[in-house]
């Protein structure tokens, strides 16, 4: 095997913990410094490097977005995967960062499909006006399921990544998807032809994408302030 391209966190971890030697070319995955799997950005050392698209600051900007959307919410659920090796860094950024982001934070596990909506039944019960939901395989394997419930309790859901809009959610907020794998592409070409990982910068999106599902709006009896409308890159209707 001459390389292993990872998507997501999880599958990065595996991938470290069954090889040292074998390069690995992350995509989706969250800053590799912060979980030590690599020395610095600039130059990795080991065998891991690509693109790095998760940080709390995405997981900060998809909230603002969403209060922007619906700007009397005050209280926001977020939904997180403690299996999820990123989740507890993100989590911990969002609770520390409550008071700038200008709204109570329920901090909700959700490690089975099981419990999606017991746990979306208690933001109802807690009158909890919004749902961000982090960048997860399991989470986004039940978008729809996720999706489907939000709009029955009348709650907007940002998620990620983009196919949750296209399943129902209020809004997602992400990386280009295409730009994302053109670098993926590029970094395998040069591992191929000798270049170590190790040596190999790691690289941050360089666009992010706004996506608005209009007709969800519309089901929560919401209106989407047109400032944010103009500023999507794709809006559904």
């Amino acid at each position: 095997m001459d390389a292993i391209i990872a998507t997501y966190p999880g599958a990065v971890l595996a991938a470290r913990r069954a090889t040292s030697t074998i390069p690995i070319i992350m995509v989706n995955s969250p800053d590799p410094v912060q979980l030590g799997f690599a020395a610095s950005l600039a130059r990795p050392g080991g065998n891991i490097t690509g693109v790095t698209s998760l940080s709390v600051d995405l997981s900060v900007k998809q909230l603002e977005l969403l209060r922007e959307a619906a700007p009397k919410v005050s209280r926001g659920a977020v939904l997180w995967n403690p299996d999820n090796p990123w989740h507890p860094l993100a989590v911990k950024g969002l609770s520390d960062g409550q008071r700038s982001l200008g709204a109570q934070l329920q901090i909700l596990e959700v490690r089975a499909p099981a419990e999606i909506e017991p746990v979306l039944q208690s933001v109802v019960r807690e009158r909890t006006g919004a749902v961000l939901a982090l960048a997860d395989p399991m989470l986004f394997t039940h978008r729809r399921r996720i999706a489907d419930l939000a709009i029955k309790h009348r709650l907007p859901l940002m998620a990620s990544p983009l196919g949750y809009v296209e399943a129902g959610a209020l809004m997602s907020y992400w990386s280009d998807q295409n730009e994302q794998y053109r670098r993926v592409a590029s970094y395998v070409d040069r591992i191929l032809k000798g270049a170590k990982p190790g040596d190999l910068p790691i690289e941050q999106p360089g666009k992010y994408e706004l996506l608005i599902n209009l007709g969800t709006a519309k089901a929560l009896g919401l209106t989407v302030p047109s400032s944010l409308r103009q500023r999507a890159d794709r809006v559904i209707q």
